[in-house]
């Protein structure tokens, strides 16, 4: 394979460029690159190795891009550093185009013929949380994922990172008022079942099978007051330990993958 070095004014000039004309953003490591070549090969604009790494694992990924008919460019660390913003990339990044989602909830539950699998996350603004948050809900088959637009983290390279692709699977809808869209979501039949450790129900006891939108709050805080209000019903996760809480995208799971067991 024959590997393109690109000198520092060049590749500055090129990703601006790119970034700019195609609506494109910065995807990095392993995970992340490899989940979008998987699934929209066509959407990669380029792909950045780091020269110096000539491990078995770098070796398989150039492989996988000959196979794809992709010429990766080589850049040193440094300038990989600069691309991505920071060095924690894996000597891996590339610049992709965005990939069509639902970008409303009435899209999404308007061309649904299952019943909906909604995840609600109420002030979730740590990017590492989103993106696993992202992961668990499209490893359960999430229809979409909702936060408000006010306080909570957008999708960023980070939440691109750690999400492993389900952020180029999953929509994320940002919403202005949470409160309306949860109500707006209830008359599409959906049961809104938020997480709260005073909730009247234990998670294994409650009917979550149907057509569920499931409510996270952020850990520690929970689900704001008018969120917390609006559901039709508040749960809680069984803690046999001496731990109070669970990690936002480790309760997503268990909730989650609780309404799959149901709707078996």
């Amino acid at each position: 394979m024959r590997l393109m070095r690109i000198n520092t004014l060049q590749w500055r000039l090129n990703v601006n460029k790119a970034m700019i004309m195609s609506n494109a953003k910065i995807l990095f490591g392993f995970h992340a690159v490899q989940a979008r070549l998987r699934v929209a090969a066509s959407s990669v604009r380029e792909v950045y190795v780091e020269h110096a790494r000539a491990d078995k694992r770098m070796q398989n990924f150039l492989a996988s891009l000959v196979r794809l008919n992709i010429e990766p460019r080589l850049v040193d660390k440094h300038r990989l550093d600069g691309i991505v913003g920071h060095s924690r990339h894996q000597g891996v990044a590339a610049l992709a185009g965005d990939i069509r989602l639902a970008n409303s909830v009435d899209e999404v539950l308007e061309n649904l013929s299952v019943p909906p699998l909604l995840l609600v996350l109420d002030g979730i603004t740590d990017p590492h949380n989103l993106g696993a948050c992202l992961r668990v809900a499209d490893a359960a088959g999430v229809h979409a994922v909702i936060a408000p637009k006010d306080k909570a983290v957008g999708i960023n390279a980070t939440v691109a990172k750690v999400a492993s692709g389900a952020a180029d699977h999953v929509p994320y809808i940002m919403v202005t008022n949470l409160a309306r869209t949860l109500r707006e979501i209830k008359e599409h039949d959906v049961w809104v079942v938020g997480t709260d450790e005073e909730g009247t129900s234990v998670l294994h006891d409650a009917k979550v099978g149907g057509a569920i939108a499931w409510v996270m709050g952020a850990e520690g805080e929970g689900m704001r007051r008018l969120t917390r209000e609006t559901c039709d019903e508040l749960v809680r996760i069984p803690m046999a330990g001496s731990v109070a809480s669970l990690n936002v995208s480790v309760a997503a799971g268990v909730c989650l993958f609780e309404s799959v067991r149901q709707r078996g």
